[in-house]
């Protein structure tokens, strides 16, 4: 066997830093994958980590740098406000990095991040969950250039994210989504937000114009009442609704047909996805990405970029 296929064989040591709300299951899924061993569990509360540990048969740990020459990768979801401190040290310890949403809480901390990474030769992720969500990577091969995006993403408040604005727990997102598919610059913003429930911006709305002349209105709110994750997009030849809550993709084409003379009727068809695991496919990428010495399929400058422009709205918002 060629050392390259026995690498990719083994399985990598694994631990997750902070395993709260969504850690826990950044933990489950690395104790169930099979190129993977979960090695440790930590977090600040050692109890938590504890419980956590004692359920998926791991270590327990409260410090992060415990993690030092024990394991190959790891996820950080933490506070965001963390990010930065923790990767930097994962990475400087040659462990690569799967770091959640938003990356950090400044562009140059992330600059940095991407430049360490790049420097060791390690694969750091940003956990953009909805890229893996089945109805956006049902509809990628049908997509072209889209004309028109339109998204919500509405959720009752919670404490879990309020450390950031809702720009940088919600909108990024689709921030990220829209940004990959259009696959543009930047021309212009214009935003509105305002606080609701708490002293951050809680609910928020941005216009984006891109340079190749598409166009994408994007609301995100932390004080509904119901949970809404959807988008429209707009291209020349259809409009595709896109429901990344219930992972549901339904396009609608111009028929051969006519409703009205010189008016083409309306064909539909409603996309059959597969559930998927979206965590668990987040993770298997990761593993993937560095068993195989493949790029992320959410680098850090994908991150990086998303977090830019979750930058640029915060201050239109704020000013």
């Amino acid at each position: 066997m060629h050392k390259c296929d026995d690498a990719a064989m083994k399985k990598l040591r694994c631990a997750v830093i902070g395993v709260g709300y969504l850690g826990k299951f950044h933990a489950q899924k690395y104790a169930e994958l099979e190129h993977a061993e979960l090695v440790a569990v930590v977090d600040a509360n050692i109890e938590q980590a504890k419980k956590i540990a004692g359920q998926l048969n791991c270590l327990a740990l409260a410090n992060y740098q415990d993690l030092a020459n024990k394991v190959d990768a790891v996820s950080i979801v933490t506070p965001t406000k963390t990010h930065f401190t923790i990767a930097q040290f994962c990475l400087d310890q040659q462990i690569h990095t799967l770091l959640e949403k938003p990356m950090t809480t400044t562009v140059t901390e992330a600059n940095k991040l991407i430049d360490l990474a790049k420097q060791h030769r390690l694969i750091l992720q940003i956990g953009h969950l909805e890229r893996f969500n089945s109805a956006i990577t049902a509809l990628e091969p049908i997509l072209k250039t889209p004309k028109f995006i339109e998204s919500y993403r509405i959720a009752p408040f919670t404490l879990r994210g309020s450390d950031v604005n809702v720009v940088l727990d919600l909108m990024i997102h689709d921030i990220d989504l829209i940004q990959h598919l259009v696959d543009a610059e930047i021309k212009s913003i214009v935003a509105n937000g305002a606080p609701i429930l708490s002293t951050e911006i809680d609910i928020a709305n941005a216009r984006i114009e891109f340079n190749n002349g598409s166009v994408a209105n994007v609301t995100a709110s932390r004080a509904g009442t119901k949970q809404e994750r959807s988008m429209r997009i707009f291209q020349e030849d259809a409009y595709i609704a896109v429901n990344l809550q219930h992972k549901s993709c339904t396009i609608y084409k111009k028929g051969k047909g006519e409703m009205f003379p010189g008016i083409p009727d309306i064909q539909m068809e409603t996309l059959q996805l597969a559930e998927n695991d979206a965590i668990k496919d987040e993770i298997k990428a990761f593993l993937h990405s560095i068993t195989k010495n493949k790029p992320a399929i959410v680098p850090g400058e994908a991150g990086k970029l998303a977090l830019e422009t979750a930058a640029k709205i915060t201050a239109i918002v704020g000013a």
